[in-house]
């Protein structure tokens, strides 16, 4: 396994320093997480390995919800974030993440899509309210 120097001890039995074994590398960067939040529509441009692009959603304020029982999908508002199985914290920040359940105008729905590198909130109508 490459880089295990990241795991054990930095000191040998004898009480002295263990060299790094190999530089750290650019594809080992992490990034921070986009934390999407509602509000009018933000994204930031991600330059990522091979010169493709990702989008960070960091904010938005409408939803491409897909109702399952007519098979029409809508863009509606999103109203608040119910639920956050990620982060329960994020439920109280109205962070949006793949799998939280947004109330829209149409009713409760279930992001599928990952806002954070996807750029878009995409989900599936789970409560329909009633008119």
């Amino acid at each position: 396994m490459p880089y295990q120097w990241l795991k054990r001890s930095r000191r040998k039995l004898s009480g002295g320093l263990i060299k790094q074994s190999a530089s750290k590398k650019k594809r080992d960067v992490g990034r921070y997480p986009a934390e999407t939040q509602m509000g009018s529509r933000r994204l930031k441009v991600v330059r990522t390995r091979g010169g493709n692009t990702k989008f960070r959603l960091l904010k938005d304020e409408f939803a491409n919800i897909l109702d399952q029982s007519t098979g029409i999908s809508q863009k509606v508002k999103i109203i608040d974030v119910v639920e956050n199985k990620a982060n329960r914290e994020y439920a109280r920040r109205r962070v949006i993440t793949k799998g939280s359940v947004i109330d829209t105008e149409l009713g409760k729905a279930i992001v599928t899509s990952r806002p954070g590198q996807h750029g878009i909130i995409a989900g599936i109508l789970i409560d329909k309210k009633e008119e």
